[in-house]
């Protein structure tokens, strides 16, 4: 049976997520500048969440896990044009969904890693835990906001949220059943890192200051990032 706090942990994430995409909805008046948060924040997850843990996990080529990172963000854009055909059209809701897709299964990774932390140890647990929950919070929000970005309903985003906040609870689920090597989820996450820099870099952040250019939407991005920089420097 898996540990009570391995479950409690679980729970806790889904709440942090699915609060922070309420959040999200709430702010719909201020939607350029929630993009612009997003945008650094889906950016930061990349850069300091996603990106350093592949490198720690791998160990050895640097450039195996640059190019892993490379063909996820082309990827992306590959599927991004198949699914809205011109980056001029915000309001195809299937790039919508491609997005929040993405971010649904890093977060089953996120359990993932949590439940295979506390597998090898409880204080390695708990510090992948506080990891995940740090970043659980941009990852509602962000899930909403990539969403509602390109015109589908509140009650698409909201089942999305409701999606990214139970995967990291499946994620540990996992955990139980699988164990793959420490270089096969360096890719993978290396992978998401390039997805996530695609997001945050070529949709979220020229949408933001779109909708509202100026130096207060740079300085919520910037924001956002500081954000991710700070929660994941504090769980390590």
């Amino acid at each position: 049976m898996p540990p009570l706090l391995i479950i409690l942990l679980a729970l806790a994430t889904a709440l942090i997520t699915m609060t922070g995409g309420v959040l999200a909805l709430r702010l719909k008046k201020h939607l350029p500048l929630a993009l612009g948060f997003s945008a650094g924040a889906v950016i930061g997850v990349a850069f300091f969440d996603l990106l350093p843990e592949a490198f720690a996990l791998h160990g050895g080529d640097a450039g195996l896990l640059v190019g892993a990172t490379a063909l996820g963000f082309f990827l992306y854009d590959v599927i991004d044009r198949f699914a809205g055909h011109d980056h001029n059209c915000h309001d195809d809701p299937h790039r919508g969904i491609v997005g929040a897709a993405s971010f649904s299964a890093h977060s089953v990774l996120d359990g993932l890693a949590m439940g295979l932390a506390f597998q090898v140890d409880r204080q390695v647990g708990l510090v992948v835990a506080a990891a995940v929950l740090a970043h659980d919070f941009a990852d509602g929000l962000n899930t909403v906001n990539v969403v509602t970005r390109h015109g589908a309903s509140r009650a698409a985003a909201l089942r999305w949220l409701a999606v990214d906040a139970a995967a990291p609870v499946l994620g540990v689920g996992l955990s139980f059943l699988l164990a793959p090597s420490a270089a096969t989820m360096s890719l993978v996450l290396a992978g998401f890192g390039g997805f996530f820099l695609y997001i945050g870099a070529c949709d979220l952040l020229p949408a933001s200051q779109r909708a509202r250019p100026g130096l207060v939407t740079l300085a919520t991005t910037f924001a956002g990032a500081a954000f991710l920089y700070v929660a994941t420097r504090l769980a390590a």
